[in-house]
């Protein structure tokens, strides 16, 4: 993966532009009102997802479930947070749409394009001045008794953790399918590079540039003083095997979840596909980690 300048005509680009708020969200629906109208001034055929209306009370546009015109749209602007852009990426993500976020959260390490600027920034971006990076998304199933139970995709990551009674649970991870350790925590973290600065960041994993090719396994609360967050190929299938817990659950990107069972297996391998997002042309990774995580100030 890696970053790519692109300036190219609008004409060849954005045709269709779908655009996505928070959802159930009415913060957003003024600035929804006024992007909306910046759009289509552009040119742009502009389809809003079934929320969006709903929340924005926008009747004179058309308006469809995003997974119904995934297929159709040439650009997605999601308007949110972090949290939303997790959400629609699992959405689009085989479809190959890019998107651009316009940040109403409060990171902003996905949605990066201030409101505040969005209209003199996207007017550039959609004139074809941007970066296009592509991101690992996680593939991740949960069998049970060797039956795919639940199947979805993680942008951040996916999860084993104790559930609602407190205590230790016990696994065991495998590494194409070689066994790499047994461990008794809080759960396992296993993230992507996207999700490195993430959950895995506050279980003392490193940060991943985001264009690296790996994932970060880190230990929650081990039992041990041994267990080190480790770093792997994303090339690799990662199976984490539940023996013994009082409950459990997986969870993916903090926003599914599944109970587990003892014997359950989880499966992450990396998606077939990438997500694409598109950044400013002046987006520097390094300035995000200092502004977002007031990391490494210059003294």
């Amino acid at each position: 993966m890696k970053y790519v300048a692109i300036i190219v005509s609008m004409s060849t680009i954005f045709k269709k532009t779908a655009l996505v708020g928070k959802h159930n969200s009415t913060s957003v629906s003024s600035n929804m009102l006024r992007l909306a109208d910046f759009l289509r001034q552009r040119g742009h055929a502009v389809v809003l997802s079934t929320h969006a209306t709903e929340f924005c009370r926008m009747t004179d546009l058309p308006c469809s479930p995003l997974t119904q015109i995934a297929g159709e749209i040439d650009l997605a602007i999601v308007m949110g947070g972090d949290g939303t852009m997790l959400n629609i990426a699992r959405d689009l993500v085989d479809h190959g749409v890019p998107m651009i976020g316009v940040n109403q959260g409060r990171l902003g390490f996905l949605a990066d394009v201030s409101v505040d600027t969005m209209f003199t920034t996207l007017d550039e971006m959609l004139d074809g001045d941007y970066l296009a990076e592509e991101r690992i998304m996680l593939s991740c199933a949960l069998e049970r008794a060797s039956d795919l139970k639940f199947h979805t995709y993680a942008f951040n990551d996916a999860v084993v953790s104790k559930s609602t009674m407190g205590r230790l649970i016990e696994f065991e991870v495998y590494i194409d399918n070689k066994f790499v350790y047994s461990q008794r925590a809080d759960g396992l973290v296993v993230a992507s590079p996207t999700g490195s600065t993430a959950y895995a960041l506050s279980a003392g994993g490193p940060i991943l540039h985001p264009t690296l090719e790996a994932f970060v396994l880190a230990p929650i609360c081990p039992h041990t003083l041994s267990a080190r967050p480790i770093a792997i190929n994303s090339r690799s299938e990662v199976e984490i095997n539940l023996i013994h817990a009082d409950d459990a659950r997986v969870h993916f990107d903090g926003q599914q979840h599944q109970d587990m069972q003892v014997g359950d297996r989880v499966i992450i391998q990396r998606a077939r596909k990438t997500v694409r997002l598109l950044q400013p042309s002046g987006h520097n990774y390094y300035d995000t980690l200092r502004q977002k995580l007031h990391w490494g100030e210059k003294l």
